[in-house]
């Protein structure tokens, strides 16, 4: 590999962070644009072993290095030498002449620019992220790491497995030292998300370490290998049995006392307005979900004009199917329960099996409207059972070997047992939604590393809004025509991310409890999210709004010319990208095709 002044600059932030130690940094020539790319991408990864497993985009030697490794996440060292790292890059960034680059070029630099640049000015408000709560904690992340994301193919792999299952218990003290450090400075998470995360944290060390996910997924993977013989698989299964016991589970204890000696400093207030930089901080997040400078009010008002909208609609549905008493959210509480599956493993198998029926129904229909298709396979399956409470269904994208397919998870409580919202919940996540885009991407030869693994983090505007446009086309491409319990639940999903606006800016920006936004129709789990994601909720309808806009300026302009198909190829090939620079690209695509007429 040719060795440069970036290569150098992340190869030392590699070894600070996983060694500690230091190398000088050696200056050689500049690199091309594509080099750049190529070699700030390995850099960025190398310094995150589990991206790098989770992208699988190392050759062997070095892949087998890092799946040794586990990232040091919640601690200031890994997170100050990733901002070093983003500095650096930013700095070679501009070193190119953006008017001598081709478009796609200028695309990715813009793009690149923007996510390092999110990076570095997130440093102010590192002391704000919550290392243990119950949707992306610590406690979380390294969990499904483990369990959903770590492959597991050859003998070496499970040994890999074990030594980075050796470490969890290092990771997890420097996360609590972070969480006591935090609240010694009055960054208390409320008493309720305490409860939350001590709650899925209790379930998880309530199995014999035999029957701990940990485990039994360990398990499940080994089975399948058939050149390691018996004996051999029932060694590596008592190691990881012996890890669980001695290592993983009295640190699991060690940070629930800890949560519960932070409950007597903790208080029922939810929203970021309680902290002092709180306002500064909600902007910058809702910047970096939105990929916009939408206000919290100008948002909030968003979500009340949708709301409005969305209901009014809703109201002439429901009284078709001789609901006509009540509020919508009354009404649809009353949909779901007389459409639920029963709350038994019985039940739980149907609505799986559904699911799997309706994932393929979408492949079907969607072979008209969508000629760009990802090659990577796509299937569901339910979250352990300590991810029930609190987990929302998500999907996660297959690596770039294609080693494994893209998978849609399904928390299995009962307020998800219904077919309200079922169909469109498996088209967002999947066919037309997240798959399509998220794995097309991936696939995607003609994007840099950095944009079709995301390695440089997700654009919630960008893929959450293309996601619950996926929704909204299913709809207006007919596919609810005869089920009009299946339009109301897309409704009433669509009428839920209109709601997140109004409760999201509401929290966080208008001093809102938590009880103030359960009684605007939102569950108790959905609140504890926005909490400790704070803007993220709003991503989804302001990036939908913006797809569907740019849809119909294209239409307007194109008038007959105007092709459904090539506006999908356009945005799904085009990729994860902030708002702006998908118009820039749409604009782009009017002109170039008026042009063509």
């Amino acid at each position: 590999m040719k060795i440069i002044n970036i290569i150098a600059i992340s190869f030392t932030m590699m070894l600070i962070a996983c060694n500690g130690e230091t190398q000088n940094i050696t200056e050689v020539e500049s690199p091309s644009i594509d080099e750049f790319f190529q070699e700030f991408t390995e850099d960025w990864i190398r310094i995150n072993p589990q991206l790098a497993v989770r992208t699988q985009y190392f050759p062997e030697g070095e892949k087998d290095q890092l799946s040794r490794q586990m990232t040091p996440f919640a601690t200031e060292e890994w997170e100050r030498n990733r901002i070093i790292l983003a500095q650096h890059g930013l700095e070679q960034l501009s070193n190119f002449d953006r008017a001598l680059l081709t478009d796609e070029h200028r695309l990715s630099a813009d793009m690149m620019q923007w996510q390092l640049q999110n990076v570095v000015d997130s440093e102010q408000f590192l002391d704000y992220d919550y290392p243990f709560q119950q949707m992306n904690g610590v406690n979380i992340g390294f969990a499904n790491y483990l369990t959903v994301i770590y492959p597991i193919f050859t003998e070496r792999d499970a040994e890999n497995y074990i030594a980075v299952l050796s470490q969890l218990r290092e990771r997890i003290e420097a996360a609590i030292i972070k969480s006591e450090e935090q609240v010694a400075n009055g960054i208390v998470p409320p008493r309720f998300i305490l409860e939350a995360t001590i709650n899925s944290m209790e379930i998880f060390i309530d199995p014999e370490p035999s029957d701990n996910p940990l485990v039994t997924a360990f398990a499940e993977k080994l089975e399948a290998i058939e050149e390691v013989d018996a004996t051999r698989k029932t060694q590596l299964l008592n190691e990881v049995i012996a890890l669980v016991d001695s290592e993983v589970y009295p640190v699991w204890q060690e940070v629930i006392d800890t949560l519960f000696s932070q409950q007597d400093r903790a208080t029922d207030d939810a929203g970021l307005w309680r902290f002092e930089a709180g306002e500064t901080l909600y902007a910058q997040r809702l910047q970096t979900f939105t990929t916009t400078d939408l206000s919290p009010d100008e948002i909030h008002e968003i979500g009340l004009r949708e709301v409005a909208r969305i209901e009014q609609e809703m109201d002439g549905l429901f009284r078709q199917l001789g609901y006509n008493e009540g509020s919508i959210s009354e009404r649809v509480a009353q949909l779901t329960v007389d459409t639920s599956y029963p709350n038994t493993d019985a039940g739980r198998e149907l609505i799986m099996s559904d699911i799997q029926s309706l994932l393929s129904d979408a492949l079907t229909r969607t072979e008209g409207s969508f000629e760009v298709r990802p090659q990577s396979e796509v299937i569901a399956q339910p979250y352990p059972e300590f991810r029930w409470a609190s987990a929302a269904a998500s999907y996660s994208a297959p690596p770039a070997d294609g080693s494994r397919p893209g998978i849609f998870q399904m928390p299995l409580r009962q307020s998800q047992l219904t077919q309200v919202g079922l169909r469109s919940l498996v088209y967002h996540e999947t066919v037309p939604g997240h798959h399509f885009q998220v794995a097309l991407a991936v696939e995607n030869k003609n994007l840099p590393a950095f944009r079709s693994l995301r390695a440089l983090g997700g654009i919630s505007a960008s893929s959450e809004g293309w996601a619950l446009y996926a929704e909204r086309f299913a709809a207006e491409d007919g596919w609810y025509d005869d089920d009009p319990v299946g339009r109301l639940g897309q409704l009433d999903s669509e009428l839920f991310r209109a709601r997140r606006l109004v409760v999201d800016t509401g929290l966080h920006a208008m001093g809102w409890t938590r009880q103030q936004a359960i009684d605007y129709g939102i569950e108790a789990s959905e609140i504890e999210r926005y909490v400790v994601m704070p803007g993220q909720a709003t991503s989804y309808m302001i990036g939908q709004l913006k797809i569907i806009e740019l849809r119909e300026r294209a239409r307007e302009a194109l008038g007959e010319n105007f092709s459904l198909q090539e506006y999908h190829n356009l945005v799904l090939e085009t990729g994860i990208v902030p708002l702006e620079i998908l118009e820039r690209v749409v604009d782009r695509y009017i002109d170039e095709t008026l042009a063509s007429i």
